[in-house]
Formats: C-alpha cells, sequence, structure tokens
C-alpha cells in the first residue's frame, strides 16, 4: 500500500513501524518541542504531497497534533486507538508499537480539516448523552473516539473534532448507539 502523503510522525521508531506497515515517506517531528525548520517542511510537504499526521494517542502526542494544525492548517489526520498503541510489555504508548493491520487500519481512516463547515452536533447534545460531565464520561469518549476513528479526546477537544471532522450526526449517534450497548453488554 503506497500512501502519496507524506506522515508526520514523531520519531523514527514511529517512522520504522510505518515503514513496515506501508510505503509511505515521513517527517518526524523529534517530539513535542517542533523546531520552525521541521514546521516549514511540514509546509512544503502539505503544498507538494499533502500531509497526514499520525502522532501517539497521549498528551504529548496531541499537543504536537495541535501545534502543527495551529501552524499548517489543512492537514490529514490518521488516528491511533490506545489499545493499539500499548507496548506489550505495558511499558510505553505510542505508533512504534502498534501492529502493522492497526497502523493500516488508522492509514485506511484519514480525517481531512476543514473550516468550512456548519455545526452538526451541539454541546448540550454531548452533555445530554453523557461524554461530558459525569463518571462514566471519560471511558465513553474513549470508545466513541475508537468508533469514530479520530482518537479519545477530552470533552471540548471532542466537540472540536466533530465539527473539524465533519461527523454527521447520523454517524455520531451509530456509533454513539454502539458505544451504549457495550455498555449494557458489559454490566
Amino acid at each position: 500500500m503506497r500512501i502519496k502523503e507524506i506522515i508526520v510522525v514523531e520519531g523514527k521508531d514511529d517512522t520504522a513501524a510505518i515503514q513496515r506497515a506501508v510505503d509511505a515517506d515521513t517527517i518526524e517531528t523529534n517530539g513535542a518541542a517542533i523546531s520552525e525548520e521541521i514546521i516549514e517542511r511540514i509546509k512544503l510537504a502539505k503544498e507538494k504531497r499533502g500531509v497526514i499526521i499520525f502522532t501517539d494517542p497521549n498528551f504529548p502526542g496531541e499537543k504536537i497534533r495541535k501545534t502543527i494544525t495551529q501552524h499548517v492548517p489543512g492537514c490529514k489526520h490518521a488516528f491511533l486507538p490506545r489499545k493499539a498503541a500499548i507496548a506489550k510489555n505495558g511499558k510505553g504508548i505510542g505508533v512504534e508499537h502498534a501492529s502493522v493491520e492497526d497502523i493500516r487500519q488508522a492509514l485506511a481512516n484519514v480525517y481531512e480539516e476543514t473550516t468550512e463547515w456548519k455545526e452538526e452536533i451541539t454541546f448540550d447534545e454531548l452533555v445530554a448523552a453523557g461524554l461530558i460531565g459525569g463518571e462514566l464520561a471519560k471511558k465513553r469518549r474513549q470508545r466513541l473516539g475508537e468508533r469514530l476513528k479520530i482518537g479519545y479526546a477530552n470533552g471540548k477537544q471532542l466537540y472540536k473534532r466533530l465539527r473539524v471532522f465533519q461527523i454527521s450526526k447520523e454517524t455520531f449517534y451509530a456509533a454513539l448507539e454502539q458505544v451504549m450497548q457495550e455498555e449494557t453488554d458489559d454490566a
């Protein structure tokens, strides 16, 4: 599987994992403190071939994603479920720990940012669905993020991602229904 866009990852181990899964070029940020030189390289990559941001499903990975999005708007995003990124020994989380199949699946479900989108799902709907506030909200958001393939997000980030990635009400409520069914099955 050849990926046309350049994939932005955090480090060389992520590059190695990506290249085991697909034929693709990468740019490594070398951590959360992204240099101006790396930002310029990402801008050029976006202009020439397009960019997919594929960072670890953790706080530093989200910080990198946010920084790139601020400086290089209009990138595509791939998200890896947290459980797919946990090291076999349980010590560490990242793209480098994901299986070839999980990486391919994340890259097959890429989202493109947009700023031209009317609000579909309201913040109040997220509260009413138990995704913001309450003891089960975090777990529900995690499961919903996996179902929608947009990664885990806190309430505010979820609201933004639903809009930015143009998740329709129909898609949102179908995924939410699955999450609620899983809760019932777990009980």
